[in-house]
């Protein structure tokens, strides 16, 4: 049981790869709860003042993950009591998994690679925004990533929902059950 020290003080982190609702589900949750939600990518963006693709193709990959670690790190220790949408790759680096464990409650927005590519090529602004992470794109992509992701997922997550073939309120109100169990 978490009770209420858990609801009035500790952060709540949304993992999962890009597609998966995390950015949905943060608002509705964060609405729900009457928190702030944050999104580690638009903190990102906003810092650096261009897109995540941007960053990649002018700085570089290791240097996108820099700031995303500075971003990640100083949103967990913020004592706000805020709902978090991770960027999809946050959780690679052991430095941002040790600060995501001790910055609050973390939950896993699990989908299958079939619906996670659905959901991407659904969205107009994915390509513009979002590079390539692999040189072979579109569903293989999302398999090969996944594939390297989902058990750092596993491992890190407190809580795992997925969010295949669920509304975004069902996800919120499968969230809520478990913050109020």
């Amino acid at each position: 049981m978490l009770g209420p020290t858990f609801r009035r003080h500790q952060n709540i982190f949304l993992m999962g790869y890009r597609g998966c609702g995390k950015s949905t589900v943060g608002k509705l949750l964060a609405r729900q709860l009457r928190r702030r939600f944050v999104d580690t990518d638009c903190l990102i963006e906003e810092r650096a003042g261009k897109t995540i693709r941007q960053i990649f193709d002018a700085d570089g990959e290791p240097a996108f993950r820099e700031l995303e670690e500075q971003i990640v790190r100083e949103v967990a220790e913020r004592k706000e009591a805020l709902v978090i949408g991770l960027g999809g790759g946050a959780i690679l680096r052991p430095s941002n998994q040790k600060a995501i464990i001790n910055g609050g409650a973390v939950i896993y927005l699990r989908a299958s690679a079939e619906s996670l590519f659905a959901r991407i090529s659904q969205d107009a602004t994915s390509f513009e925004r979002r590079p390539n992470l692999t040189n072979r794109g579109g569903f293989n992509e999302v398999i090969e990533i996944l594939a390297i992701r989902e058990p750092i997922y596993q491992k890190l997550s407190q809580f795992t929902v997925d969010s295949d073939h669920k509304t975004p309120d069902q996800v919120v109100a499968e969230i809520e059950g478990w913050i109020n169990s």
